[in-house]
């Protein structure tokens, strides 16, 4: 299961509620600008099970790097995450 944890004030609610998230392809990672999304580097990103792709999030007006992708709210890359190309259950 994919869980942020936050410190409980409606500040910081607010912020990831108003976060923008973005899917692309793990060989895209070089085309990241950094300095324009919440990650900090290629060594933060969270990968799909098979190591195909990535995402990252963002505030605001969508990077130029990301323009034409499909971009997600939290609630909706919540349901992606949960998915079976992000999440595997653990026996």
């Amino acid at each position: 299961m994919f869980l942020i944890l936050v410190r409980n004030t409606q500040v910081s609610k607010d912020k990831v509620m108003a976060e923008k998230y973005v899917i692309i392809n793990a060989s895209e990672v070089g085309t990241v600008d950094f300095s324009q999304v919440n990650e900090t580097s290629a060594d933060t990103l969270r990968y799909s099970l098979d190591d195909s792709k990535t995402f990252v999030k963002f505030d605001g007006n969508t990077p130029s790097f990301l323009n034409g992708k499909t971009s997600y709210t939290y609630s909706e890359m919540i349901t992606v995450l949960d998915g079976v190309d992000w999440y595997e259950e653990e026996d």
